[in-house]
Parts: structure tokens; C-alpha cells; sequence
């Protein structure tokens, strides 16, 4: 007989019963306040009248009403027994709060009964009367009414009592005892924690100390945090979903969803590692680790996982496309680095990482490799450090190779010759070192790793030579250094820095342009060409380099300074007149119309500030412009009372206060009626910085 006659047959038997007194714990009492986040168990329509077990069905039913009407009224009802299944005498005792389906043993009266007659009634006028002594139990029962051949049942593993009071949580409704799996959840994480074979029964999973529930209650809560967005507390809960449960694969692929959320992508991807090492057939897992992989750059491992999760196949898959589109970006990346075409490899690697390699220490080292061959130095050394923030996972694993170095030690390379070029040679020599213990053989670390020492020692004698006063010798030194990093901009600046020292101010000043064609935003060579170029009487280029220098430092006053006095000596060469130019100072009062004339037609720039004494606003800005007067000491500060001088304030036109007008060379450039504090400040030093 099949197993599915058997199961017919013990439904039918057990619907026999349902006139009793002590009838069995209904649906409702069973899985009351479940909260299932896959799906609770439900009964058939038309099966709500069916008598159901305390205890979760055996093996692999299909069906959750055959599943609760197979569970047996009469069967014994104890803790771990299922249908068809004889109770032992050495059956755990009862749970409080459970009663007995079926007072006693049951007679069956009526002629023989088949499974097929009324769908499920097993000779609908039985009825169940008074215990007798040679009673038979449920499922044992043939269609013809005959008792089969009693085979010796096979001795059953003891499964630990699971269950709680008759009211309690009786478990997942998707779970399946005897190993059978189940499709994966359509979501971001795993609904049930039982996906797959389990190494041990969820009943073997006790409870961690500090739980806060079931496993079931563990993993829905999470869930519920996880589409909230709340994946701190969504963590918390899985975390004690896997410690109660270590061998789900399921438990430890939400885990692994949490820590993405969280930014923390290297633990996900060991946590994944790991729930494919307890199951191995997780589609879900190895579909999220591939997804890592993808975000780590490791396209080889993505091309793996997304195999291994059955979606190789799928060309409308877009994660799998987008393993397809980095794999050419990647490709083509490492063919323009071979033959030196930087701003190509630039271009690639940025492709790669915008489809979704962003954390790809080898694309950002790339990047960063790029960048430097173009002399855009500030954005590689930005692209290195958001590298050093991220999360990532080893690349040891990676069979990618560029010129031969294993990619953990090309990313040390390039972190090496970047924090070479901004002088931070220690740093420069623990990275080369660190790329050379990586990989020892490669020629190219061993000789990257030989010049940053002999850079680093040569600039470490030209300073030692500088302090001691002999600028010669220390020429010298950083002269040596640059024969083994001729694009180094540290070394021509320190090399300039001797011939300001000894009077040679051209070479300082080729020194100086060297450095800043390498590194444009080098403020201390900008600095050291300004001053030679001052010492040459190139007050043009003098001027212009202070220009910039006070853009980027507007409150050195020794930068504002150097531009004024430049500003003086260009105007003097071109036989302008320089009398009334001032440095500094206080705002100046203005009383008469003269006065403001001869003011605002000096070189340079003058602001005229007309306010009245008792008015609110020029009560709130003018600490403000007294502050921008000293911040701006090339800048000519007026004020105008127009209570005092309302003469000054008609021929300005000048109604409403407070009102700023800003004077260059004696044209009008900008009025300003009642500005903000932040419009005032940036269009005075916008001026002040542009005047030559």
C-alpha cells in the first residue's frame, strides 16, 4: 500500500471522532498569533470542522490539511509522535495544558470503509463508542476494514519536545522536518530560517542565553526591521536567530542582508561564505555573495556564484549583465594601463565602478594609478584615502594580475607612489614592503620598493644638508633622488628652495614650474616662485601667483601683504601712480565730495560704505566690515554717515542704507542695497583678490 493510501486512510479514521468530550486543540487555539512572515499554516476550505494535532507533521506532506488532519486524534498525541506512528512507552510526558484527543481506544462499527468513498469519510455512519480492550489504533486501518501485517516499526531518533502550551507558538508553517527544502522567499531576506538540508533539526536549537523568543519570533521580527530599514535592530535579531540556530543557512543569508544595509560588506561576505559551507544548494546565498563579489570587483567569483544560484541563464538578469559590462570595463581598464594610454584606463575604470564595483579596491587603485600619470595628484590621493575607508574584503583570492603583481600588491604599489609624491616617504616605504611580502618574486615591487628607499634616503641628506647651511650639497642630494623619481614634486621644491638660498633664482624658479606641472595646487612651490619672481622684478607673474595664493589662503596676512607691495611694484613699472595706495588700516571716514573722489579713483580697490548711526541693520553689519578690513588689507574700507554728510549721500544717489559700493581703479564694478553678511564678504574679497 502507498504512503498516500496510508494517509488517506488515517484522515478518514480520524474524522471519525469529532462527538467526543475531550476534543483535540482546534486550528485556531494551535496557531493563534503565529505572525508567520512566509505564510501560516491553513486549513483547506471546507476542512474548519476537521479535529487537528498538537504536533507538527513528519516527513515531507505536501499539503498543510492533510498534513493537520493526518496528525491523529487517538494516536496517542504525545510530544514528537506524528501520524501513523505508535506511541512508545517511553514517550516523553504530555505538556501542560494539552488534552488527549480521544478518551480511549475507538471502535469502528459498519461494514468495511475505502479511502475513496465521500472523499475522506471512512464509512460515514462509524461512530466512536466505548473503550474495548482489543481496540485498534488510528492509520493501521485497510480499505477493505482488515487490520494490515503490524510491521515492526524502525526505531525513531528521540526528538526533544519543541512545543509549548496549548495556546503557544507551535512553529514555522514552512518548515520541514525530515530535511526537505523549500524555494526561497521572493524578498531581500529569507523568511523561514529552515531553507535547505539542516545538519541538525530546528527542535535541536536551543534557546542562547539572553534570547528573546523562538527562532520564529527571532527571524519575523528581524524581517519586519529589515523592510523598515532599521538594520542595526534587524541585525540584533539575527544575530540571535543564528546563534540559536548556527547550521541555517537561511539564518546566517539574513545576516549576511543585514550587514549590507549597514555598509559592513566584508563581514557579509564571510557570512555568506559561511551559509553556503553549511548549504551548499543556497541559491539565496550564493545569489547574495555574488552580488558582493560584483561590488568588490571579483568578476570571476560574481561569474561563480551567480552559476551556482542558477542564474547563469538568465540574460535578462540584470545583475548578471552588469557582471558582463565591469568584466569589459575591467578588461579594457588593464589594456590601457599596459600601454601607458592613462586618460583610457581613467575612463574605464570609472565605468567599472559606476556599474557597481564601488567598493573594488583594485578598480580604485587603478583609478588612482591613472590619475597620477596625469598630474592630478589631489585626486589621487582622495581616491587612495576613500580606498583606505573602505570595507572590503581581501583580494588574495583574486587571480587578477597586473604586469604580473598579484592584485593585493599592485593596490600597495600605487598606495606607495602616491604618498611618495606628497612626501610622506615612510608611509610610501611600509607600503612598498608591504606589496614586496605579498609578492616577493615580482621584479616590478622589487624595484618600485628599491627606488622609494633610495628617494626617501636622498631626501632625508638634502634636508640634513639644508639645516646644516650647505645648500650646495643639499642641491645635490635632491638631484640624486630625482634620478630615480623624475616625477617626484617634493624633491624639485626642496631643490628650488636652495637656489632661492644661493642667489639662483631662475633655476629656483624651473624648479618650481617642474613641481607645479607635476602638482598644479602646490602652495609651497607657488609660494617659492612668487618670491624669486619678485627678485627678479617679474612683478606680472609675481602678482599672478599671489593672486592665486590668496585665494587659496585668504586669511595670511603675509600672502596679503606680498600682493599689495607686488601690486605697488607693477603699478610703479608702469608709471602709474602708487601715492595713495595703503596697506591696511582703519575704515577710513569720508565728509566731503572731494575726499570720496580722491579716494575711489586711487589704484586698487575701494569699497565705500554709506550707513546712518542710528539705523538697525548698519548697526548689525558694521563690526562686520571693520572685521573685512582687516581681513583684506589691500582693500581700500570708506564709510559715509549720510546724517553727517547728506551732500556726499545725493551725489551718490544713495536713499536707502546700508548700501556698498566697490570702486576698482576708480570705475564702479558693484552696488549692493541691504546685503547679507555672506554676499558682502564673498563680493569684497572676490575684488580683492582680482585687482592687479
Amino acid at each position: 500500500m502507498s504512503g498516500a493510501d496510508r494517509l488517506s486512510i488515517r484522515a478518514a479514521a480520524l474524522a471519525l471522532d469529532d462527538g467526543g468530550r475531550d476534543k483535540p486543540d482546534t486550528k485556531q487555539d494551535v496557531f493563534a498569533d503565529l505572525g508567520s512572515p512566509v505564510s501560516p499554516l491553513r486549513l483547506r476550505p471546507g476542512a474548519a470542522a476537521t479535529p487537528s494535532s498538537s504536533s507538527s507533521s513528519a516527513g515531507s506532506a505536501k499539503s498543510p490539511a492533510l498534513c493537520n488532519a493526518a496528525g491523529g486524534v487517538g494516536r496517542g498525541g504525545g510530544p514528537g509522535s506524528h501520524s501513523g506512528e505508535l506511541v512508545a512507552e517511553g514517550n516523553p510526558p504530555r505538556p501542560p495544558g494539552h488534552r488527549r484527543s480521544g478518551s480511549g481506544p475507538l471502535i469502528f462499527s459498519g461494514g468495511s470503509s475505502s479511502a475513496g468513498s465521500g472523499g475522506g469519510g471512512c464509512g460515514g455512519g462509524s461512530t466512536a463508542s466505548s473503550p474495548l480492550t482489543n481496540a485498534l489504533p488510528t492509520g493501521n486501518i485497510c480499505p477493505a476494514g482488515r487490520v494490515a501485517s503490524a510491521a515492526p516499526a524502525p526505531p525513531r531518533r528521540a526528538r526533544p519536545d519543541v512545543l509549548g502550551s496549548g495556546t503557544g507558538h507551535y512553529g514555522h508553517g514552512s518548515i520541514m522536518r525530515g530535511g526537505g527544502g523549500m524555494a526561497p522567499a521572493r524578498c531581500s531576506i529569507d523568511a523561514s530560517p529552515f531553507h535547505g538540508n539542516l545538519s541538525r533539526s530546528a527542535a535541536s536549537c536551543p534557546a542562547p542565553q539572553g534570547s528573546s523568543g523562538s527562532l520564529q519570533e527571532l527571524t519575523r521580527a528581524g524581517n519586519e526591521w529589515y523592510k523598515k530599514g532599521h538594520y542595526g535592530e534587524a541585525l540584533r535579531h539575527y544575530d540571535q536567530a543564528v546563534a540559536l540556530c548556527p547550521d541555517s543557512a537561511a539564518c546566517r543569508s539574513n545576516r549576511a542582508a543585514a550587514l549590507i544595509g549597514l555598509g559592513r560588506l566584508a563581514e557579509a561576505l564571510r557570512e555568506c561564505e559561511e551559509a553556503i559551507r553549511r548549504d551548499p544548494a543556497s541559491g539565496r546565498a550564493h545569489s547574495r555573495l555574488a552580488a558582493l563579489c560584483l561590488r568588490f570587483g571579483m568578476v570571476e567569483r560574481a561569474r561563480k556564484h551567480f552559476m551556482l544560484a542558477g542564474q547563469a541563464n538568465q540574460s535578462d538578469s540584470a545583475e548578471f549583465q552588469r557582471l558582463q559590462e565591469m568584466e569589459r570595463h575591467l578588461g579594457r581598464c588593464m589594456d590601457a594601463r599596459k600601454t601607458g594610454d592613462w586618460k583610457s584606463a581613467l575612463r574605464e575604470a570609472d565605468a567599472a565602478i559606476a556599474n557597481g564595483a564601488d567598493s573594488s579596491q583594485l578598480l580604485l587603485a587603478l583609478r588612482s594609478e591613472a590619475l597620477l600619470r596625469l598630474n592630478k595628484l589631489e585626486e589621487a590621493d582622495s581616491t587612495i584615502t576613500s580606498l583606505l575607508k573602505l570595507d572590503s574584503a581581501s583580494l588574495s583570492s583574486m587571480s587578477t594580475k597586473l604586469s604580473g603583481m598579484v592584485a593585493d600588491s599592485y593596490v600597495h604599489v600605487v598606495q606607495a607612489q602616491v604618498n611618495m609624491a606628497f612626501g610622506r616617504f615612510d608611509t610610501a616605504i611600509t607600503m612598498a614592503e608591504k606589496a614586496r611580502i605579498i609578492d616577493p618574486g615580482n621584479t616590478e615591487v622589487g624595484r618600485i620598493t628599491n627606488n622609494i628607499r633610495l628617494v626617501a634616503q636622498a631626501r632625508g641628506q638634502g634636508n640634513e644638508l639644508f639645516k646644516a647651511g650647505k645648500f650646495a650639497e643639499a642641491s645635490i642630494a635632491y638631484g640624486e633622488g630625482l634620478k630615480y623619481e623624475p616625477s617626484n614634486p617634493v624633491l624639485y621644491c626642496n631643490r628650488a628652495a636652495c637656489w632661492s638660498k644661493l642667489g639662483h633664482w631662475v633655476k629656483s624658479v624651473e624648479d618650481c614650474n617642474e613641481a607645479l606641472k607635476i602638482q598644479p595646487g602646490y602652495t609651497k612651490a607657488l609660494l617659492r616662485r612668487a618670491a624669486s619672481y619678485a627678485k627678479l622684478e617679474r612683478w606680472a607673474d609675481c602678482v599672478r601667483d599671489y593672486e592665486v595664493l590668496r585665494k587659496e589662503l585668504p586669511s595670511d596676512t603675509e600672502v596679503a601683504e606680498s600682493l599689495f607691495h607686488a601690486q605697488v611694484a607693477l603699478k610703479t613699472a608702469r608709471g602709474e601712480e602708487v601715492a595713495n595706495m595703503k596697506f591696511g588700516g582703519e575704515v577710513e571716514t569720508v565728509t566731503s565730495i572731494e575726499q570720496l573722489r580722491d579716494a575711489i579713483h586711487s589704484p586698487g580697490v575701494s569699497v565705500v560704505y554709506f550707513m546712518a548711526t542710528m539705523n538697525p541693520q548698519c548697526q548689525q553689519i558694521t563690526p562686520s566690515v571693520d572685521s573685512l578690513c582687516s581681513e583684506c588689507p589691500s582693500v581700500n574700507f570708506l564709510k559715509v554717515n549720510v546724517d553727517d554728510s547728506p551732500m556726499v549721500a545725493r551725489m551718490e544717489n544713495v536713499r536707502i542704507v546700508p548700501t556698498f559700493k566697490i570702486y576698482k581703479d576708480g570705475a564702479r564694478v558693484k552696488e549692493m542695497i541691504c546685503p547679507s553678511l555672506h554676499i558682502l564678504r564673498y563680493s569684497v574679497k572676490h575684488y580683492a583678490v582680482s585687482s592687479s
